[in-house]
């Protein structure tokens, strides 16, 4: 069942994506060479709590047979796509992160993701990082009243594939409200005119998972952990967005990592 939600209430969501932001504004300020996504994980868990919010990842249930999810942020290294264990493995020099935070507050989610470069990226990796983000806003440029699903995944899926890069398949965003994950699912390919159908007051998690080289994933031990089979790196970006006639509402924000990176934040 799709929920729609009320200008309250996505004043209320709005609130709690505000935070995911300047989570990730905090950990702008902190990622280097020489940090682990461990002590990441800590600062956010801490950011978090002391903004008067519940890390939403800390403790969610997984598939059958695997743990909880051990942190308050995902943190996934390079060849890494998504739900990676904030470990102490120590970022250096060429490395990126993504970062994926949740929290919840006032009975709603926020839901946001960024990938971010540690210390001096090679080139060809920060253009796929570019290619994610710049995908992400063509996605939300089409999530308004009137429009399909489809047509978001279509906008990320042409765009990026054009640029070479490709898509994962088998992980896309989701609906997101009291629950962090609720319907409908908005995958980041698809066609045009297909899918469900977008009205006002729907509000959804738009994140675009995309590999430098192929689109096959793999599903580590952990239950979490997704990485690429070629073990090439991917990157990942995600706004959680309000449908409304004619332009979408973002309720996440980057402002705070830009913040720190300067305006392009890459």
């Amino acid at each position: 069942m799709i929920f729609l939600k009320t200008d309250e209430e996505i004043e209320l969501m709005r609130e709690a994506n505000r935070l995911v932001g300047m989570t990730l504004g905090e950990m702008a300020k902190h990622i280097k060479p020489g940090v682990t996504p461990a002590q990441l994980d800590k600062i956010a868990k801490e950011f978090i709590h002391d903004h008067g919010a519940i890390p939403s990842f800390l403790g969610y249930k997984g598939a059958p047979g695997s743990v909880d999810f051990p942190g308050a942020i995902c943190a996934s290294v390079n060849e890494q796509v998504v739900h990676g264990f904030p470990t102490d493995y120590v970022l250096k020099e060429g490395d990126i992160i993504s970062v994926d935070c949740g929290t919840e507050k006032n009975g709603f989610c926020g839901d946001s993701a960024y990938t971010f470069c540690v210390g001096e990226v090679a080139e060809d990796v920060k253009r796929l990082l570019r290619t994610t983000k710049e995908s992400l806003y063509l996605g939300i440029e089409k999530a308004v009243e009137g429009n399909r699903v489809g047509d978001i995944g279509d906008a990320v899926q042409t765009y990026c594939e054009k640029k070479g890069y490709s898509v994962v398949r088998e992980l896309v965003g989701h609906g997101i409200g009291r629950k962090m994950h609720e319907a409908p699912e908005v995958p980041n390919y698809g066609r045009r005119g297909t899918g469900p159908l977008l009205k006002k007051g729907m509000c959804i998690a738009i994140e675009p998972m995309i590999n430098m080289g192929s689109k096959n994933v793999v599903f580590e031990s952990d239950g979490w952990t997704v990485r690429t089979k070629d073990r090439k790196p991917s990157a990942h970006f995600e706004h959680t967005v309000a449908i409304r006639q004619g332009k979408a509402d973002i309720l996440s924000t980057f402002e705070f990592v830009e913040a720190v990176l300067g305006n392009n934040g890459i």
